[in-house]
C-alpha cells in the first residue's frame, strides 16, 4: 500500500500507466482464465492508430474489434490513457543494440557511428508508427522500452567527456531531429508505404505555390530555386550531420582540445 501511494505521490494521475508500463497490472487474478491480455488489447489498439491515427482508437472500438465488452478491457487496463502508454512503449519495442564502435578509438570518436545508428533506428520507428509523434506528448510515464533506448543512446556517449545532463541534453536534441522531421513526413500524408520523402514532397508543394509569385518571397524561391531539384531528400541527413559536428567541437573542447 506504501508503495501505491509513493508512485502516486510522484506520478498523480499516471500513476496507472506505471502499473500497466512496469509489471503492476498482468491479468486478473479471480474468475475463469482469461481470453484477453494486455498484449492483445495493444497490438490491436496499434493496428487501429497505424491505420486511422491516434483518434481511431477508443476503449469501444479496441473491445469490438476483439470482439469483447468494453468493460471486459477494464480488467486489464484502467483507461485510454493507461492503453496509450502501452502503444508508445510496445511500438518502440526493444532498443537496437550498441554498435562494437561506440567509444572505440583513442579519441572515443565511435559515439558517432553509434549515434547516428541509434537516431535512424528511432526515425524508421517513427515512419511506422507516425501516431507517436501524437501520443507521445504532454506529461506521461516512459516504459521499460523507452527508457531502454535512452539507455542505448547515453551508453553510446559514454565515452564522450561530456557531463550526465550534457549527454542527456544531446539526446534530447538528436530526438528532436528525428521527431521534426517525422512530423514534416506526417504532415505531407506520407505513410511508411509511401515512396516519396518529405522533403521532395515539401518542395514540391513550394514550387506549386511559388507559382506566379517568387517576386513575393524571393528568398524562398531563389532556395528552392538553387536546393538542385525535389529528388533529394537532405533534410535528414543534413540536420543529422549537423548536430554531430556540433556535438563533436564541443567533446574535442570538453577533452582540453582545438577542435
Amino acid at each position: 500500500m506504501a508503495g501505491d501511494d509513493g508512485k502516486r505521490s510522484v506520478f498523480g494521475d499516471q500513476a496507472g500507466s506505471v502499473e500497466v508500463l512496469w509489471g503492476g497490472r498482468g491479468r486478473p487474478s479471480r474468475g475463469p482464465k482469461p481470453a484477453l491480455s494486455l498484449e492483445r488489447i495493444t497490438h490491436t489498439a496499434m493496428a487501429l492508430a497505424d491505420t486511422g491515427g491516434l483518434g481511431a482508437v477508443s476503449m469501444q472500438r479496441v473491445a469490438a474489434e476483439l470482439d469483447f465488452t468494453k468493460m471486459s478491457l477494464y480488467r486489464y487496463v484502467p483507461g485510454k490513457n493507461e492503453l496509450v502508454a502501452l502503444m508508445i512503449d510496445t511500438a518502440l519495442g526493444e532498443p537496437p543494440a550498441p554498435e562494437a564502435s561506440a567509444g572505440s578509438g583513442r579519441d572515443g570518436s565511435g559515439w558517432r557511428a553509434a549515434l547516428r545508428a541509434w537516431a535512424e533506428a528511432l526515425a524508421a520507428v517513427h515512419h511506422r508508427h507516425p501516431w507517436l509523434l501524437e501520443a507521445a506528448v504532454g506529461p506521461r510515464v516512459m516504459g521499460p522500452h523507452e527508457l531502454g533506448w535512452i539507455d542505448g543512446a547515453l551508453a553510446a556517449l559514454a565515452g564522450t567527456g561530456l557531463t550526465g545532463g550534457e549527454r542527456l541534453d544531446a539526446v534530447v536534441v538528436v530526438t528532436g531531429h528525428v521527431r521534426t522531421l517525422a512530423r514534416v513526413a506526417a504532415s505531407t500524408g506520407l505513410g511508411s508505404t509511401r515512396a516519396k520523402g518529405p522533403e521532395e514532397a515539401m518542395s514540391a508543394a513550394l514550387n506549386e505555390l511559388l507559382a506566379g509569385r517568387a517576386d513575393r518571397f524571393p528568398a524562398v524561391a531563389a532556395a528552392v530555386a538553387d536546393s538542385g531539384g525535389a529528388s533529394r531528400d537532405q533534410a535528414w541527413e543534413f540536420g543529422l550531420e549537423r548536430i554531430l559536428d556540433g556535438l563533436e567541437a564541443y567533446t574535442g573542447r570538453a577533452r582540453g582540445g582545438t577542435s
